[in-house]
């Protein structure tokens, strides 16, 4: 077969770590093994029957076989405003300040495109969500990364970041509660992330793609609900795992009005909206009780209680996860994330993801998926505990 060469821009996009660990994955599961995967972050339980079923009934008006707006349909970002309103007390004009997604990854990708030029630097957390790193690719921009350290509660240091990168940043990630460490932010930190942006002219994009998961009696607040967010930043909100609709592809960003803009003209070379029965189904989700994603934390919180139970009854000491639902923890003296990693999926058949995946802070820590059944993590605990390695 004939090939032709890639162009430049997709050579220097970075890696795709995880590609590697799933075919590990599908490999061992090949072989007949049977493996607990505590690595992905796909969540494992089904999106409310109420939802779906506006869908099945959505599906059926062919005015939704036709395109949807480019924008997206009003109703849906009626629905979204009045859910900041209903949820977080923040006021959202919903024609200016949303726009609809096909899933959070795309605004999160697409927004350096919209804000950064080459040379431009982009403030990322690490470790972080690795696509934070094909957008700023994508923008041939400059990546400068803010190290998330467990000393500082999993926050960034402003203080650290030096001037020059300061001077020439447009852009800043945050993102909490954090994947992967599942740590989390109030409403002073996001103020003192404002005070620092609005000092050095830097957007702040804020990834809550966890945002209705949050342990301990705390319900993780919004970045919009902080002085001064909306002049200075935007939020990203996905439907994916606050109401299980990872597969849906739907989420919104919510913010300042100049950068929705920006954002939705490049959506409108890039995309024709979503299917017009998915963003029903959207509608019913922000619009309709929000129980099932309370009851969602919930079963979140038992699986990470019993998680921290088990590993340390096996003399791990493992740290609890304030939010999101993802743990991160220390791997063993001896391993490095990705050997430790591997030690498990070949003599365990339990799968970890390695920290060295969400950036060079990662090295030294897994990040352990809490989408799995409680018997399940039973049962991980205990084939851990056979390797004897605490």
């Amino acid at each position: 077969m004939k090939k032709f060469e890639k162009s430049v821009r997709l050579t220097e996009l970075p890696d795709q770590f995880f590609a590697s660990l799933a075919k590990k994955v599908t490999k061992r599961v090949s072989e007949g093994h049977d493996v607990i995967n505590l690595g992905q972050g796909n969540p494992d339980l089904p999106t409310p029957i109420h939802i779906v079923e506006r869908l099945q009934k959505a599906a059926e008006n062919p005015l939704n076989h036709k395109y949807s707006p480019f924008r997206g349909m009003d109703y849906l970002k009626e629905a979204v405003a009045r859910f900041y309103h209903r949820e977080y007390g923040v006021e959202i004009d919903p024609h200016s300040e949303v726009s609809v997604l096909l899933g959070g990854k795309a605004g999160l990708v697409e927004l350096p495109q919209c804000l950064a030029n080459p040379g431009d630097v982009v403030l990322v957390p690490d470790p972080g969500y690795p696509d934070y790193w094909s957008g700023v690719s994508l923008a041939d921009a400059i990546m400068h990364k803010m190290p998330l350290l467990e000393e500082n509660d999993f926050k960034p240091d402003f203080s650290q970041i030096p001037e020059d990168a300061a001077k020439k940043a447009k852009l800043m990630f945050l993102n909490y509660p954090n994947n992967p460490t599942g740590g989390i932010a109030d409403e002073a930190f996001f103020e003192s992330a404002i005070q620092f942006a609005d000092k050095h002219g830097i957007f702040i994009v804020h990834d809550f793609a966890y945002g209705s998961i949050g342990f301990d009696g705390i319900r993780p607040p919004s970045f919009l609900q902080a002085k001064g967010s909306i002049e200075n930043g935007l939020e990203i909100y996905t439907l994916s795992k606050t109401f299980n609709m990872a597969g849906w592809r739907i989420g919104f960003a919510v913010g300042n009005s100049s950068v929705i803009e920006s954002l939705n003209v490049l959506q409108d070379h890039l995309h024709v909206s979503v299917f017009g029965a998915v963003q029903e189904a959207a509608e019913e989700a922000l619009s309709s009780s929000y129980k099932s994603a309370l009851e969602l934390s919930n079963i979140y919180e038992s699986r990470r209680n019993l998680l921290v139970q088990e590993l340390r009854s096996i003399g791990w000491n493992v740290q609890a996860p304030k939010g999101s639902f993802f743990a991160w923890f220390k791997v063993p003296e001896g391993f490095t994330s990705s050997t430790f990693s591997d030690h498990l999926l070949e003599q365990a058949n339990v799968v970890m993801a390695p920290g060295i995946g969400f950036g060079e802070y990662g090295e030294g820590y897994v990040r352990v998926g809490m989408l799995a059944t409680e018997d399940r993590i039973r049962e991980a605990a205990l084939r851990i505990k056979k390797l004897n390695l605490f």
